[in-house]
């Protein structure tokens, strides 16, 4: 590479590095107090810090900037504004001032509120987040802001992560505090979001308006080869994908996004990007900033990147892997176990503190990634089941039975790995074997959530995380409070033990997959919410309100919104697919599959004139095929459009959404089958879209 990659990264980016150079000694302190402790910001270090990036991100280009911010969808907001002020004498200054940078004001009713904002109250308030570094993207200086109403209800995904974040950090703290860790000032919550896409030609892109309107394809029949020989995982980079991966990488580079691995996944045309970890806040807006990348850089390459949860029926559907962890002031991982993990006391509590918090909110840890398109992933044998389960590993289980039974655990010895062949070197063998079936795994240091969906922000899933650990956290600071220091050892020992015993149901270290372990979990009283509107009830039941009021992470109002909001989505995704599937079948698909009868039976009636007794029996074998394949087809849009219809008026949001998962999305599937069976049947020059094979094999 040509650019010299230290002096690249983050040159977009206003980090500590050109806020310690542009910002006075003072201010700069001031704002580092306000970033690293949560203190509040100052006017005069507000005015200060805007001075240095309006002459920072003009030197850079920058023209305008924007509060960049993430609503309720899944994408983020922004409205620009230039830096000129009118001088009075028809010239212009570049002006920036501290009240530009800490607020804004978007229109909150043209967002989902859920009911929080009638129509007419369009006021709404954007407030900067300086633990969120600004950047310059396409000439304009975005800073990283949270949303609310005029009331002051949080209308974004950020405030409530922000909200979270600083639970934790209190109630871990205190926690380290009582156990003799008194040095810790601060904890964090780390993330380092995985992220799995297609990439495919934007020519063919074009003619599929499923893919266009819906991100995925709604018919199509799959193609002579999927993922079947497992030669895609891993394989060698094609020239095409691997120059978009490498412009992809400078470009996130810029913006001080850690962009670290880079490979082929499973399904052909499917690939991964996975970034070095970051504190949970940048990690989220890192990873809204990087989705948006993709696709910028794709299409400068004549590329589609899609990002949905299950593009193409078949083959595997992309997710993100939440790689989670805490991690003090002084950078020490309170999830690392050390050589010892049997004798790491403060490893062993906050170990126990997560699986409680997994196994009593395992429903809105499910909800947190629900959506029409994941729906289509989980429990499929591409991604784990809709079953929370905790997987530990062998030496990791071992202990916590050692820890449950009062016996001692002797530790496992490091195992060197002897491949065979003598010029290979020896390396020693990991504790832990990795388990891709698993939802939430504990992978050497961290948990990985895996069932996050591609599309989604990894904001929810976070809250949830981090406000669930919170709470077992301060059950646990209660419970050791009042010990007396010779005596702590013993009750922690105590409390482990106690928290192992009720909570181990939900450790499983086994094959996710099996109806087995589906079974196995029934047994055990662990929720199996299958669909999005399975899950969302339990978002509003009573012991989760209580867990987001109690710590002000969202209101009573705030929590009944976001509910509306959830359920209103999915059942506008699934009425947008079943449009597009009429649109697509009626009038580009039947006619050519009328066009196609027309031409067999041309070639029958041509043959006949040429030779009268020749046999017509193939040609009138297939048009009677083809024929019965319209029937169907004209009958299923015709439910379908009913279908949907009812869905439709349906004015209960819940029963709305019920409605389209359990007769609508039925009635798609139905439909399909025929689509896809005469598609077999039409030569692809009469197909009004290109085929699978295409779109998969094409890049």
């Amino acid at each position: 590479m040509a650019q010299n990659i230290p002096e690249l990264y983050g040159s977009l980016v206003f980090n500590d590095k050109v806020m310690r150079s542009k910002l006075p000694k003072d201010m700069y302190k001031a704002l580092k107090k306000t970033i690293e402790s949560g203190t509040h910001l100052e006017l005069d270090v507000a005015n200060s810090v805007a001075v240095a990036m309006k002459e920072w991100a003009t030197e850079n280009g920058a023209t305008h900037y924007t509060h960049w911010f993430q609503p309720m969808t899944n994408v983020t907001a922004e409205k620009h504004d230039s830096f000129i002020s009118p001088t009075g004498d028809g010239q212009v200054i570049m002006d920036f001032s501290g009240k530009e940078l800490v607020k804004g004001e978007p229109d909150a009713s043209s967002f989902p509120s859920g009911g929080l904002r009638a129509t007419f109250e369009a006021r709404g308030y954007t407030a900067w987040d300086p633990t969120s570094p600004a950047f310059i993207k396409d000439g304009t200086l975005y800073i990283p802001t949270a949303f609310c109403s005029y009331s002051g209800e949080a209308l974004d995904k950020k405030t409530p992560l922000l909200r979270s974040m600083q639970t934790l950090d209190k109630e871990a703290t205190n926690l380290l505090h009582i156990i003799g860790n008194k040095d810790v000032k601060h904890v964090n919550t780390t993330v380092g979001p995985e992220q799995e896409y297609f990439l495919v030609d934007k020519e063919l892109y074009k003619q599929r308006k499923d893919l266009v309107f819906c991100g995925r394809t709604l018919i199509g029949a799959p193609a002579p080869k999927g993922q079947e020989m497992e030669d895609h995982y891993f394989g060698a980079l094609k020239p095409r994908v691997a120059a978009y991966m490498h412009d992809l990488d400078v470009e996130l580079w810029k913006l001080g996004i850690p962009a670290k691995t880079k490979h082929n996944e499973v399904a052909p045309a499917q690939h991964e990007l996975a970034p070095v970890f970051d504190t949970t806040n940048v990690a989220v807006d890192h990873n809204q900033l990087t989705m948006e990348v993709m696709k910028k850089v794709a299409d400068k390459h004549g590329l589609v990147c899609l990002l949905h949860e299950k593009p193409f029926e078949g083959i595997n559907g992309s997710g993100k892997h939440n790689n989670w962890s805490m991690i003090t002031d002084a950078g020490v991982n309170i999830l690392d176990p050390g050589k010892t993990p049997a004798e790491n006391t403060q490893f062993l509590i906050f170990l126990t503190a997560v699986i409680k918090a997994v196994d009593e909110y395992a429903d809105v840890l499910r909800i947190s990634v629900a959506s029409a398109g994941n729906d289509h992933r989980l429990g499929a044998n591409e991604a784990p089941p809709a079953v929370v389960s905790v997987f530990l590993g062998d030496e990791l289980t071992e202990v916590l039975k050692s820890i449950e039974n009062d016996e001692y655990f002797a530790g496992s010895r490091a195992v060197q790995m002897d491949i065979g062949a003598k010029v290979l070197p020896h390396f020693v063998k990991d504790n832990t074997d990795r388990n891709r079936t698993s939802p939430f795994a504990f992978t050497g240091n961290k948990f990985e959530f895996r069932m996050l969906g591609s599309e989604a922000s990894v904001a929810n899933p976070n809250i949830i995380l981090n406000t669930a650990v919170a709470e077992c956290v301060h059950q646990f600071a209660e419970q050791l409070k009042d010990v007396p220091e010779d005596k702590m050892e013993d009750a922690i020992h105590e409390l482990i033990k106690k928290t192992i015993i009720d909570h181990k149901r939900v450790i499983f270290n086994g094959n996710g997959y099996t109806d087995e372990w589906i079974e196995e979990a029934t047994k055990r009283g662990l929720f199996n919410l299958k669909s999005t509107p399975d899950a969302l009830p339990q978002w509003i039941a009573d012991k989760n309100i209580e867990l987001f009021t109690k710590y002000h992470i969202f209101t009573k109002e705030e929590i009944e919104s976001r509910y509306e909001i959830w359920l209103e989505s999915y059942s506008k995704i699934l009425n947008i697919e079943s449009n597009t599937m009429v649109e697509m079948v009626q009038k580009d698909f039947l006619p050519s599959v009328f066009a196609y009868i027309d031409k067999v039976a041309a070639t029958a009636v041509a043959k006949k004139s040429v030779v009268s007794d020749v046999s017509t029996a193939s040609e009138g074998k297939l048009i009677k095929e083809l024929s019965q394949l319209a029937d169907e087809i004209s009958t299923g849009l015709e439910t379908l459009r009913a279908d949907t219809a009812k869905a439709l008026a349906t004015e209960d949001p819940l029963a709305n959404a019920k409605a389209y998962q359990t007769v609508v999305l039925s009635d798609m599937d139905e439909l399909r089958k025929s689509v896809d069976a005469a598609e077999t049947l039409i030569p692809d020059a009469l197909l009004p879209y290109p085929t699978y094979d295409k779109l998969l094999f094409s890049v």
